[in-house]
């Protein structure tokens, strides 16, 4: 009865993981084609100024601001379709692993250490 529930109960966070990772990831991309429609059109507002309006038309400035913008665009490409894909949820869960059971060693050392500085046979009340 009771394995059956925490069986329920692991299913249920596994799920709830992998939507919580879904919902990272979607959020992600969603905010990289946002950067790329923004690039877009303020490429085109940049090309406008330095051409049009002739701010600085005297040297092309805009080649560099749109280069630059770029190399910062490939840059979230990479870190969305690449870097995540290496790191993502089971990463993430093996690195959770190891930090909680460094924390569980070191917990450990903690209280052999305090119980060989403070024995408890030295605290206990005489008859």
């Amino acid at each position: 009865m009771f394995s059956e529930n925490k069986s329920d109960t692991k299913i249920e966070l596994e799920q709830h993981e992998q939507l919580e990772y879904a919902h990272k990831r979607i959020k992600q991309k969603k905010n990289l084609y946002v950067h790329f429609v923004l690039f877009l059109i303020g490429s085109i507002f940049l090309i406008l100024i330095n051409k049009v309006l002739k701010y600085g038309e005297e040297y092309n400035w805009f080649v560099w601001a749109i280069t630059v913008w770029a190399f910062l665009l490939v840059v979230h490409v990479i870190n969305v379709f690449v870097i995540q894909k290496f790191m993502g949820i089971e990463w993430e869960r093996e690195q959770r692993q190891k930090l909680v059971a460094k924390q569980r060693q070191r917990i450990k050392e903690l209280q052999k250490e305090i119980e060989s500085d403070f024995p408890l046979s030295n605290f206990k009340k005489k008859d």
